[in-house]
């Protein structure tokens, strides 16, 4: 069996959690390797939607093992809000189902406060979540993690050495300073009600691995958030491409079979930064209402445009990509004409047909724009490829061929079942 990675491959919010619980189906483990709270993937099954921040997506199908690898950056609370919701509703019965890194770093009160008061100072377009903060903590080798929330006095001795200049930089934001004993009392709690699911997330996917078991791992946000690899400084704070999977879960990267890139049939964008086909017209705010396009974690309307094959090139070289699922076509459905960036023309009068690695000139780029015929046939019952209206084929085979890689899968609507699937990812022919 193979062990396959989902990657998002534009600005994130591509219908990533959609695929993966799709693909969930095929594989035994899903694992969530990095990001936190920020990411949102929205699932409707049975007509119920659920959106989950931390829990892998797979949860949703009874039995499968999720685990939340060392890469992630986890803020207890939201944890266990999902952990309470998934429970109502009949799921996580038994915690031995989800496994979460015992070296995870914890998001705690003073990263949200040190978050939130840079944002107003100079607006990133973070979700205030106090993602940056901990991964700061993380890299300058003072972060809490989650053992520590089951070690009373280690804790205390890390939370007094970091409080006081969290404190300092909480009030240089014009924020409130934190006191200590209650951050430790909280602290503490959410360590007694999260330790039925700590535990060496490493040690137990290298036994799954050994056992056979097909693993699916799944990323957050997208290629172009990615802190290396992104549209920097308007990014996230961890790699979200598709080589951090093996380093966010303890895993070595031989184990990884595949990649597959999550990819709109339309472009989108939250936050501030470069998008260079964004739409600020009828079409961009129709685009937006069809495809319902708002943050799942905000609430953020998010900003809207034409496909970029640029973006989507580049996603594929950075990722490795083996094929590519092309979320919500059934959006475009209605549209006379579409539109798909194949170049950019640059401020320095040269054109282009590759991603630009320099922000200030990608901030700067008109898109050069290939035309195609629309459709008017609705998409949503439709279960095969061939199928599909003839115009929306020809959408569909331009992308990969202006991408060099082939669509594995092409959804037609929201629910989990309506997606097309032309190959199955876990099987190697």
């Amino acid at each position: 069996m193979s062990n396959v990675v989902i990657v998002g491959a534009q600005w994130g919010d591509e219908g990533k959690g959609k695929i993966v619980d799709l693909f969930t189906s095929w594989a035994d483990v899903v694992v969530r390797y990095q990001g936190g709270a920020n990411a949102g993937h929205t699932l409707v099954v049975g007509g119920t939607k659920t959106v989950l921040h931390l829990v892998p997506s797979g949860v949703l199908h009874p039995g499968k093992k999720c685990l939340i690898g060392n890469g992630v950056v986890i803020d207890p609370e939201a944890l266990m809000t999902e952990i309470d919701l998934l429970k109502s509703r009949g799921l996580l019965a038994d915690p031995h189902q989800l496994v979460v890194s015992e070296n995870a770093h914890v998001i705690l009160p003073y990263h949200k406060a040190i978050d939130a008061g840079r944002e107003k100072k100079e607006a990133i377009g973070t979700t205030g979540r106090g993602i940056g903060p901990c991964y700061e903590d993380k890299v300058a080798r003072r972060g809490v993690r989650v053992r520590d929330l089951l070690r009373p006095e280690a804790l205390r001795k890390k939370l007094e050495s970091r409080l006081e200049e969290a404190n300092a930089q909480i009030k240089a934001l014009k924020g409130e300073s934190l006191e200590l004993e209650p951050l430790l009392k909280t602290a503490l709690a959410h360590g007694e009600r999260v330790a039925p699911y700590v535990g060496d997330v490493s040690e137990v996917l290298s036994h799954e691995v050994s056992r056979g078991r097909a693993v699916l791992f799944e990323g957050a946000q997208g290629t172009l958030l990615d802190i290396d690899h992104g549209t920097y400084p308007y990014v996230t704070s961890s790699n979200t491409v598709a080589g951090y999977a093996a380093v966010g879960a303890g895993l070595g990267p031989t184990a990884i079979d595949g990649v597959i890139g999550i990819t709109k049939a339309y472009t989108t964008r939250v936050g501030n930064g470069p998008l260079p086909t964004e739409l600020n017209d009828a079409t961009g705010e129709k685009l937006r209402t069809i495809g319902a396009e708002f943050g799942a974690t905000t609430g953020r309307p998010r900003r809207c445009g034409w496909l970029d094959a640029l973006v989507l090139r580049y996603a594929a070289r950075v990722n490795g990509l083996s094929g590519l699922a092309i979320t919500k076509l059934d959006v475009l459905t209605g549209f006379e004409k579409l539109q798909i960036a194949v170049a950019y023309k640059l401020p320095n009068g040269k054109t282009v047909s590759e991603f630009p690695s320099d922000p200030e000139l990608l901030a700067e780029a008109v898109p050069v724009y290939e035309e195609m015929p629309g459709w008017k046939e609705h998409l949503v019952d439709l279960r095969e490829y061939d199928e599909l209206p003839a115009n929306a084929r020809r959408y569909v085979e331009r992308v990969e061929q202006l991408v060099g890689v082939e669509s594995i899968a092409v959804s037609v609507g929201a629910e989990r079942g309506q997606t097309i699937v032309r190959k199955n990812p876990f099987r190697h022919s």
